[in-house]
């Protein structure tokens, strides 16, 4: 099996474990019921639709790819410093095997900032869905390489439920068909290749007239300068996804002005 697969099937484990602690119905009476309690207006997709090209930062401690990113994983300040510093909406990696991440991360960042967070990890079940409603995230991940596209249809219908939003992540041009036809609103090119981890900036422009200018369009991955963003921009990206260079960054208010202002 490819990293991707490894992945999705440790995701099928946890998913089992946790379904042990908590049923499927009550995790979705639960997130039904946070629902009913709070506004639910798509925050996340709102928020990539103002007028400019919109920041989505990440919180990871660790990538297969890279390995551990920082040892000391202060996911709480970041987040804040991430907010100060201008982001539109937050990334939070919660795998845990291979990024090193938590369902706290996700559940203390919701609680600390105003901004909406996305639930960064590798869905395979519904339940996971209605989790990550019950955590605090505003969105979640879907990624065509390991859904067909029933369940990518069935998924979104479950986030428009729980009034969350979906971004769907595609490679190439097969799932970019795949997540239109599926009702995608939000769509996200992965410049990263999660079968092989190889990163190929060009992916976003090479895609980017597949998708409907109707949809939120983002690109994810591999940014590390000025010169990416600018790309970035030109072919009328709504939003980017940045990890790795902001987690690595000493300033990261620095370099997210940088980045912004370029």
């Amino acid at each position: 099996m490819n990293i991707l697969d490894q992945l999705a099937e440790y995701s099928r484990l946890r998913v089992a474990e946790d379904k042990k602690k908590i049923s499927l119905e009550e995790m979705k009476n639960i997130a039904i019921q946070m629902k009913n309690e709070k506004l639910c207006d798509f925050a996340f997709e709102k928020t990539l639709k103002k007028d400019g090209l919109s920041f989505i930062c990440e919180c990871k401690k660790a990538s297969p790819s890279k390995g551990l990113i920082e040892p000391d994983f202060r996911y709480l300040e970041i987040a804040r410093e991430y907010e100060a510093a201008g982001a539109d909406c937050i990334s939070v990696l919660t795998e845990p095997k291979w990024f090193l991440g938590s369902d706290e991360y996700l559940k203390e960042i919701a609680k600390t900032v105003s901004i909406p967070c996305i639930r960064k990890d590798f869905t395979v079940n519904e339940y996971q869905i209605y989790q990550a409603k019950t955590l605090g995230a505003a969105a979640v991940l879907l990624i065509c390489s390991i859904l067909s596209e029933e369940q990518l249809g069935e998924y979104i219908k479950i986030c428009d439920s729980l009034g969350i939003s979906a971004l769907v992540e595609i490679h190439d041009e097969k799932e970019a068909g795949m997540a239109v036809r599926a009702g995608a609103r939000i769509i996200g090119v992965n410049n990263r290749n999660l079968k092989d981890f190889t990163v190929d900036t060009a992916n976003s422009r090479k895609l980017r007239d597949l998708i409907p200018d109707d949809i939120i369009f983002v690109s994810e991955s591999g940014v590390k300068s000025t010169d990416d963003i600018r790309a970035i921009r030109e072919i009328g990206a709504d939003a980017v996804l940045i990890g790795e260079t902001l987690m690595r960054a000493d300033d990261k208010k620095a370099k997210l002005d940088e980045l912004r202002l370029s």
